[in-house]
């Protein structure tokens, strides 16, 4: 047995000796840019290593504890920061081209248990009606408290119509909701849109996605030809639409912003992460040409509504920042999710790769929208006849070891949701004996109908808007 330990021992300082020749060689070589690394500290991740593999009470593999290491250190630093395994990266991949499998929803890690960021629509969570904040704590029979996000949205991941059950707790709620879903394979449509009457058109976008900009300019050249002259109004809904890529949100923007105008900026440490990305070509489209270029002029001036809620994070918040710091549109709506921080994916060799936070977005005149969010210039509430209100009104800056806004020196700005009014249908949410929500079995409001009541406001605030013209 000694000899067992002692030959460990040799191998455990062989490894921190590599560890720390190589630390030492870069030191040097980058003395005079890159502080030197914590030697003392990997000596005691190399000592607490051997510990595990001598003492635990059973064996455990080399690869799941570095595996485990790798994934605490970069949950440790944000909620967004994470270890993609290989089919994890895959996944990942899959998403942003519009296609892959599961139950639809944008999902965070806090204290321990997947927080429901927003349903993506059309899918089996949206149509079970899970909102916004509700907490998931068990994934069929297994507790959720332990897992990784990783492990978790694995789970949640399969073959399609094969079912699972969630209980999630619910603000409000006296029991856990329990919810059977039956997954499927997620298509998300990007943008949908209609002319909601002649002359004021409808845009929503679900997510940001490799297309995402090309399918706008196709659905306003479409809703433009239909209309036959310049519309009189235009809504853009981004509505729980929790972000996606970077140069999506900038072809969004740029599809109703002067050439040139400053979409968003970003500032970081390394000069990967500072960029000026502004409404020129280059900067939205990959690959073949503008999609943006025979778009009709009269586009760029059409009077515009945005809609944002509490579920409208990231390339949402870049969009809506841009539209108003310009004086584009009105912004409607509630204070939108606060998701500031940009996140860069690292392929690693082994076919792996990281997603680290590696800068903060910024608005063309200089505003964090890091845990602080956009804060519309009209504020309307979701409570009111058949409508639902957004959960627990999950924000970032609720987020454990979310990154602070640069400028906390001042405020952060919030607007209190009132409860929903008293003529609400929703005000009472009865549970079954099983705890099983009766709520869910209602179809989710759709968004762009009458009964949609910051679609109605936003609409009476368009033609409020030609009244005042034509005067």
């Amino acid at each position: 047995m000694r000899a067992k330990f002692e030959k460990f021992g040799l191998i455990t300082a062989g490894a921190v000796l590599g560890i720390m020749l190589s630390l030492n060689y870069s030191a040097v070589a980058d003395k005079e840019t890159k502080p030197q690394l914590p030697i003392d500290d990997l000596r005691t991740f190399a000592e607490i290593f051997g510990k595990i593999k001598s003492d635990y009470v059973e064996p455990v593999e080399d690869k799941k504890l570095l595996t485990e290491a790798i994934n605490g250190m970069l949950s440790g630093l944000d909620p967004h920061s994470a270890y993609l395994d290989a089919d994890g990266f895959k996944d990942l991949q899959a998403g942003t081209q519009g296609e892959f499998g599961g139950l639809g929803i944008e999902v965070g890690m806090e204290d321990g248990f997947v927080k429901v960021v927003s349903p993506i629509e059309d899918t089996p969570a949206y149509k079970a009606g899970l909102k916004s904040g509700d907490l998931i704590v068990k994934l069929d029979e297994t507790p959720v408290k332990g897992m990784t996000l990783n492990d978790a949205v694995k789970r949640m991941r399969g073959k399609p119509d094969t079912p699972i059950t969630l209980t999630i707790l619910r603000k409000g709620e006296a029991k856990p909701i329990i919810v059977t879903l039956n997954r499927a394979v997620i298509k998300t449509q990007s943008v949908k849109f209609k002319l909601t009457e002649p002359g004021y058109a409808y845009v929503r976008i679900t997510q940001f996605q490799e297309h995402t900009g090309e399918d706008l300019a196709k659905a306003l050249k479409t809703m433009r030809d239909e209309n036959k002259e310049p519309f009189k109004g235009l809504i853009l809904d981004l509505r729980n639409n929790p972000g996606g890529l970077l140069n999506a949100a900038v072809g969004v923007s740029a599809a109703f912003l002067p050439k040139g105008d400053l979409v968003v900026y970003t500032e970081g440490r390394t000069e990967d992460a500072k960029m000026r990305l502004t409404a020129q070509p280059e900067n939205y489209v990959r690959g073949g040409g503008d999609y943006l270029r025979n778009l009709p002029a009269d586009i760029k001036t059409v009077p515009m509504a945005v809609l944002v809620n509490g579920g409208s994070a990231s390339a949402s918040e870049i969009v809506s920042g841009a539209l108003q710091d310009h004086k584009r549109a009105v912004i409607m709506g509630t204070q939108s999710f606060g998701k500031g921080s940009v996140q860069t994916i690292l392929p690693m060799n082994n076919g792996t790769a990281i997603k680290l936070t590696t800068a903060r977005y910024f608005t063309p005149n200089g505003r964090s929208i890091q845990a602080k969010g956009i804060v519309p210039d009209i504020a309307v509430e979701e409570g009111t006849i058949n409508t639902v209100e957004q959960g627990m009104n999950l924000r970032e800056a609720d987020l454990s070891h979310h990154l602070s806004n640069p400028k906390d020196g001042e405020a952060p700005v919030t607007i209190e949701t009132p409860k929903t009014p008293a003529n609400s249908q929703d005000d009472a949410k009865p549970t079954d004996k099983d705890g099983k929500d009766k709520a869910t079995d209602k179809a989710p409001m759709e968004p762009g109908s009458k009964s949609d009541y910051q679609f109605t406001q936003a609409l009476n605030l368009l033609k409020g808007l030609q009244i005042l013209q034509r005067k």
